[in-house]
């Protein structure tokens, strides 16, 4: 056993010292804020619900110190980490845990096929600044989607994704088409080191069990609602017309068909109403 098992990775003062001695300065302009807060370690850890058996996929695995948590409770843990320093950290912090293993990959380019063949995994991840709707449907759109998300998220993030219609957004729609988003907890910036602007929120999404549609079906049905928000605001006749270039009197046929009012806007649609409109549209 090397010095490294020791390592408090929610002590800053022993964080600083091993990111200093694999030559990292955590600053502001660094990009990123290190969870050094136990209490928001273990709601993690306890939202994943991880069993004896679990496979997890830890994207922005970091220092490892969220990797070791989840590497306690899973059988096998991968974690994604594409800084080169941070990954020679992250090899000495997880090394005595042979259940982990480093993939050093953008996370955009990991194929959850690859990694788990068919074996249902968890995804977890602490990304409060990086994670957006591209990452989310990256892997909610892969021939093996995760079976539950945790991510921490930041609170305005969170607020937008739980979001009732009315206040619906892209990203809502994109995350609740797949499954229902809860928030866990609350964040505050005190958690991180060094501290940053905001506050940041834990985000649980159960999966839906069946794929709601087949690949082509699901990007037809996307390209549908990314036009309808493509000019905030505006009435969804309106942002149909010049997001799918269609004739206006077309789009208010197809929207009086699916028994949706011409008048109303994107926000306020919800999924099942997304879903009628795009099965009465005659072709996207």
């Amino acid at each position: 056993p090397g010095v490294f098992d020791e390592i408090d990775l929610t002590s800053v003062r022993e964080l600083r010292n091993v990111l200093y001695a694999h030559g990292m300065r955590p600053n502001k302009s660094f990009g990123q804020n290190f969870l050094i807060d136990r209490s928001v370690l273990a709601k993690i850890v306890e939202a994943a619900e991880i069993s004896a058996t679990d496979e997890i996929l830890e994207v922005g695995a970091g220092t490892g110190v969220l990797t070791r948590e989840l590497a306690k409770n899973a059988r096998r843990v991968v974690a994604v980490e594409l800084e080169r320093d941070m990954l020679a950290l992250l090899a000495e912090t997880t090394r005595t845990y042979k259940n982990v293993e480093l993939l050093a990959r953008n996370l955009l380019f990991v194929d959850p096929v690859e990694v788990f063949g068919e074996v249902p995994y968890k995804l977890v991840a602490n990304l409060p600044y990086y994670i957006t709707a591209p990452t989310f449907r990256h892997f909610l759109e892969s021939a093996n989607p995760p079976r539950l998300l945790v991510v921490m998220v930041q609170e305005e993030v969170a607020e937008r994704i739980v979001a009732e219609p009315g206040d619906l957004s892209l990203l809502a729609v994109s995350i609740q088409f797949y499954g229902r988003p809860h928030i866990i907890a609350r964040v505050p910036a005190s958690a991180f080191y060094p501290a940053p602007k905001v506050n940041s929120a834990i985000l649980r999404v159960e999966i839906k069990s069946e794929a709601p549609l087949t690949p082509n079906e699901r990007d037809s049905f996307f390209r549908v609602v990314q036009a309808g928000f493509s000019e905030r605001r505006k009435q969804l006749h309106n942002s149909l017309t010049h997001g799918l270039h269609r004739k206006n009197e077309d789009i208010r046929a197809w929207l009086t068909a699916a028994n949706i009012d011409t008048s109303r806007r994107a926000e306020t649609l919800s999924i099942e109403e997304w879903l009628r409109l795009w099965k009465n549209m005659p072709t996207v």
